[in-house]
């Protein structure tokens, strides 16, 4: 009985959500930059997620007229008899088309959701030597999306491979520094490798999050875990 009962106002709260969203369609002007679904609440159906790239400028570059940079957003759509509805809209953390140094080459952002859980990774290179990778993990509970993980990836053609990463839901941090050259002869500085522990006081919501405002000290290191 007190399943029946739980599953009846699940149904009715899920109801009701849906009834509240907003129909979605693609913005006249705007484009879809990638998509995935999956099932992300745990309600045995399929959320849609996309990434649109809109018609607004994120920056102006006076002295290349010719640069381009637009804002993009991610979309995460219900299905409600067969309509698209919007669920949440976050452009807080989702980087614009003109992000780095070679931004006509980037790789679109990747959207992957497994086990209920939402991840983006996005990728550009910072000068002509240097690639930066982010991915971050999301998942819904308590009745909105948070992050559970980050991971980034910062690195050289030739010297370096930084790898910081977190899993908020435990705490584990990893920082693993990895250093080369593409001279033989040079010395280069010995690898650093730490796992700590780091406990949040509480999750970040996604519509709170933006990359590199979040910062904690890495024991042992004159540096600071941003994220």
């Amino acid at each position: 009985m007190k399943n029946l009962f739980f599953f009846i106002i699940i149904f009715f709260s899920t109801f009701s959500n849906a009834q509240n969203l907003k129909d979605f369609s693609v913005p006249k002007g705007y484009t879809k930059i990638t998509e995935e679904k999956g099932d992300l609440d745990k309600d045995g159906k399929e959320e849609t997620v996309i990434i649109l790239e809109t018609d607004q400028k994120a920056s102006e570059n006076k002295d290349d007229p010719e640069h381009k940079d637009y804002k993009r957003i991610l979309y995460i759509l219900k299905q409600d008899h067969g309509k698209l509805k919007i669920w949440k809209e976050n452009p807080n953390f989702i980087f614009s088309s003109g992000t780095g140094f070679y931004p006509e080459y980037n790789t679109p952002p990747k959207i992957s959701i497994k086990a209920n859980v939402l991840a983006i990774t996005q990728e550009f290179n910072s000068n002509s030597r240097h690639t930066l990778t982010y991915k971050h993990t999301f998942r819904f509970q308590n009745g909105d999306f948070f992050l559970i993980g980050t991971h980034e990836n910062f690195a050289d053609t030739c010297e370096f491979d930084f790898t910081y990463e977190i899993n908020f839901s435990t705490g584990k941090v990893i920082v693993d520094k990895k250093f080369s050259s593409c001279d033989d002869n040079e010395k280069t500085p010995e690898d650093f490798y730490k796992e700590f522990t780091h406990k949040l006081q509480g999750l970040i919501k996604m519509e709170n999050f933006k990359i590199g405002e979040h910062k904690f000290k890495i024991p042992g290191l004159k540096e600071d875990f941003t994220f």
